[in-house]
């Protein structure tokens, strides 16, 4: 099971720079998604985690297919309403691009579409979406019997809830305020990773 961290848009850019580079090789994505931030502070970003020799191929960058382009990065990641995911696909076949869904008929759209993977949420129960009632898990089974592509999860994980996700044969995790809130960052993402490593474990 693949673990993605998600940038929560709370820190500086020399803070946010430093929970990355604390948490990269733990995790297999991290998700840069930053609304708040100008297009210069993003650059800023990924010029420090360059220069400090973050492999690059791991970061993903939400929604800003212009800074992803100038960055020469590998992944973008296109909100429900970004982008249109068929034309990007056509213009830059080369980019690893996921598609945020909702529901199956979303997620179906998405996979039509072209996109690499579909991140399906929210989950559950998540201050990030607080007043919202989840979309639950319930519907994952039958968008892994439909699809060809991985199923992420998003939205209120918490690391006691790998197993059940496991079981619905999700493809992996993506968590924010999990890990990026954490006073230590590292420790929270090793909690997860480890979670979703003792998963796999219980299998064999």
């Amino acid at each position: 099971m693949e673990l993605i961290a998600i940038t929560d848009d709370q820190h500086s850019i020399e803070v946010l720079a430093s929970k990355i580079i604390q948490i990269i090789d733990v995790v297999d994505y991290v998700h840069i998604r930053e609304k708040s931030k100008k297009a210069i502070e993003i650059i800023s970003l990924l010029n420090l985690l360059k220069m400090n020799k973050v492999d690059m191929k791991k970061i993903v960058l939400n929604d800003r297919l212009d800074i992803a382009i100038f960055a020469n990065l590998s992944n973008i990641h296109l909100p429900g309403h970004g982008l249109p995911l068929v034309d990007v696909k056509e213009y830059f076949p080369n980019l690893r691009i996921g598609k945020s869904v909702h529901t199956l008929t979303e997620a179906i759209q998405a996979e039509s579409d072209q996109a690499d993977y579909a991140l399906y949420g929210h989950c559950f129960e998540t201050k990030c979406k607080a007043g919202l009632t989840p979309n639950g898990i319930e519907i994952i089974p039958e968008m892994k019997k439909t699809l060809t592509i991985p199923i992420y999860a998003v939205g209120g994980i918490l690391p006691e809830h790998i197993q059940v996700l496991k079981e619905n044969k999700i493809d992996g995790i993506a968590v924010m305020s999990g890990i990026f809130s954490s006073r230590n960052p590292l420790d929270a993402a090793l909690q997860y990773f480890e979670r979703c490593k003792l998963t796999y474990e219980q299998e064999i």
